[in-house]
């Protein structure tokens, strides 16, 4: 259905709400379908499908007036084809599940006339291969079912035969199960036809602001004369955290507010994390304790007098709650205003905010939705469904937007590179 005016197409599995699809949709690729388990996750990606289909019939003040709370969701696929709303497939990918899932794909490639994919895009949920998963784990998640999903992922590309395809996950698949697992993926990947190559990338030097390294795997079919791109280091000069932080409006905990309270930053500008006419949504924040906003208090006078973190022992005894003393010391962490990178947006900010605690003392609060929806890179115009538990643990399992475009353009010259080839 988006196929007109796009020269390459995706197919992303395990999608999350689609901070790798982001990236392809902003170089111009057509996405085939999307292949989601998650409910909310997959509401995300339905309702960016609109946005993107609107903006390509100029027709994006419905999408803003749903934004406005002025159309319900209902109203909103009103307006899009209902080819475009059948692209995202909530479903699991299992033993059981996958050949339907190929059936719907089928279906949608022969209505738009698609021949052949040019990428599969996508990575498994990380929680298995990650090194807190392990280490909270009893079982270090040895027995987890979610380290073999990058068998599914084989599969797609045995059956559709991409051209291309990246595979993402957190640096920890490396070494789960003493290595094994990686093993195991590399000659899963190679035996369905694919050379392979891989790298430890950092977000920070895609252009985001935030310290997330990332194995990112890209294999391209063993009759194409290809190798891994070099990726360009892109910086924002002078940019800091704040930069994404000081145009919207001071919140209390458990307040919401979408008021800009100033002019896009230059970084904010640069990037199209903030647009003219953007209506914000989703900055609100939770409800926190008295007693753990006095402790916020105390970790960003510490921060934002010398940059020291608070160590959870050297709190007064009446402020001190946890009976484990031994571990987890710096479960209070503010968030580095000041800095060019933040740390690593997790999806365990849905749990707490602890970790991600506004560098603002008057604020006393943790991040807003829409603050960590920005340190991972997403535009204001991106609107995630579902409470907001839901909205911040797919935040936090996403891909940001900006690697995901850095990526998605290499990807795009590797396959003008061999048009001729084919």
């Amino acid at each position: 259905m988006f196929k007109d005016n796009y020269k390459f197409n995706f197919i992303d599995v395990f999608s999350g709400a689609g901070g790798l699809s982001e990236g392809f949709f902003n170089c111009n690729f057509n996405p085939i379908a999307h292949v989601e388990m998650n409910n909310y996750a997959a509401d995300t990606l339905r309702t960016r499908s609109c946005y993107y289909y609107l903006k390509k019939t100029n027709n994006t003040g419905y999408y803003y007036d749903y934004l406005l709370g002025n159309l319900s969701k209902k109203e909103l696929y009103d307006y899009v084809p209902k080819e475009v709303i059948s692209t995202v497939i909530n479903e699991e990918i299992t033993e059981k599940t996958y050949k339907e899932i190929f059936n719907k794909i089928d279906t949608i490639m022969q209505h738009d006339k698609v021949k052949e994919v040019d990428v599969l895009i996508g990575g498994p949920p990380c929680q298995a291969y990650s090194l807190v998963g392990r280490a909270s784990d009893p079982n270090g998640m040895q027995d987890d079912p979610r380290n073999d999903l990058y068998i599914q992922y084989a599969k797609f590309l045995l059956k559709y035969q991409p051209k291309l395809f990246v595979f993402e996950n957190v640096p920890g698949m490396l070494t789960a199960k003493d290595g094994l697992i990686w093993k195991r993926v590399q000659q899963r990947l190679r035996t369905v036809g694919y050379t392979i190559d891989y790298k430890i990338e950092n977000a920070a030097d895609f252009g985001v602001l935030q310290n997330r390294r990332r194995v990112v795997i890209i294999g391209w079919r063993k009759d194409l004369n290809l190798c891994y791109p070099d990726f360009v280091n892109r910086f924002y000069e002078n940019a800091i955290v704040d930069d994404l932080l000081r145009d919207l409006s001071p919140l209390r905990p458990g307040e919401t507010n979408n008021n800009y309270i100033d002019e896009a930053s230059d970084y904010l500008v640069k990037t199209g994390i903030r647009k003219k006419g953007d209506i914000l949504t989703d900055h609100q924040t939770r409800n926190i304790r008295d007693v753990d906003r006095n402790i916020y208090r105390i970790a960003i006078k510490m921060w934002n007098d010398n940059h020291k973190r608070l160590c959870y022992t050297d709190l007064p005894p009446n402020l001190q709650f946890h009976r484990n003393n031994t571990s987890f010391l710096d479960r209070f962490k503010v968030v580095e205003g000041d800095m060019s990178c933040s740390h690593t947006m997790l999806a365990h900010i849905s749990k707490d905010g602890h970790y991600y605690i506004h560098p603002d003392i008057e604020q006393a609060r943790s991040l807003s939705v829409r603050e960590a929806a920005r340190i991972q890179s997403f535009p204001d115009d991106f609107y995630f469904e579902g409470p907001r538990t839901a909205k911040l643990i797919q935040i936090g399992n996403a891909v940001p937007p900006l690697m995901a475009k850095e990526v998605a353009k290499e990807i795009a010259k590797m396959l003008e590179s061999i048009e001729g080839e084919l």
